[in-house]
């Protein structure tokens, strides 16, 4: 007596499917855990770039707060950076104490580069400074400055008058200076690894 059905081999064959199964499960599993290695490496990147970036931003505070006088202990100069460069100072002075024209930043030998919000840094007129923080290449500039009454040359600023009609004392109101700047980091050895700032600062 012959069997109707022949089974025989139908074990090894749902084992090979088992098998492809668990294959495609751990295949993605790997994937997933190389493709988070990666994310992590990239976000370590950024994180130092973004760091270096915000150093930068402090920099050029008190490039800002010096008003460019290079013999204000504060004045980039005299902090030690590495491979600091200042373009242009008479570009960097208008800056920092004019209002954005092209006639008050005539020091600037391109008024577009220095006031456009792009820095190319293989062109020293697009940014004001470059210096090196740690494994990066940093690049700053001034692209607009709104003039106030802050700065350190104006000798009222900060001080009392007297109002003849009154015989009293009033303050002169504070007004910034407002710049904005723009910051850009970049790896040394890869400089496709950057960060970016766009920053308004008041002084």
């Amino acid at each position: 007596m012959k069997p109707i059905k022949n089974e025989n081999g139908i074990a090894l064959v749902m084992i090979l499917i088992l098998s492809i199964i668990c294959l495609a499960i751990i295949a993605t599993l790997i994937y997933f855990v190389t493709q988070g290695t990666k994310i992590s490496g990239m976000e370590k990147r950024y994180k130092t770039a973004i760091e270096a970036s915000i150093g930068g931003a402090n920099i050029t505070y008190q490039l800002i707060g010096s008003r460019g006088d290079t013999s204000n202990p504060v004045h980039p100069a005299n902090l030690g950076l590495t491979n600091l460069v200042i373009t242009s100072a008479a570009c960097v002075t208008a800056k920092l104490n004019t209002a954005t024209s092209a006639t008050n930043w005539a020091d600037c030998s391109d008024y577009n580069k220095a006031s456009s919000l792009t820095i190319d840094t293989s062109d020293p007129d697009t940014y004001d400074m470059s210096f090196v923080l740690g494994t990066n290449n940093v690049y700053a500039k001034i692209v607009d400055t709104v003039a106030g009454n802050s700065s350190g040359d104006l000798g009222l600023a900060k001080r009392w008058v007297v109002n003849p009609k009154n015989k009293g004392e009033i303050q002169v109101p504070h007004i910034p200076y407002l710049y904005t700047i723009e910051i850009q980091s970049e790896n040394t050895a890869q400089p496709a690894e950057r960060a970016k700032l766009s920053l308004l600062y008041a002084y």
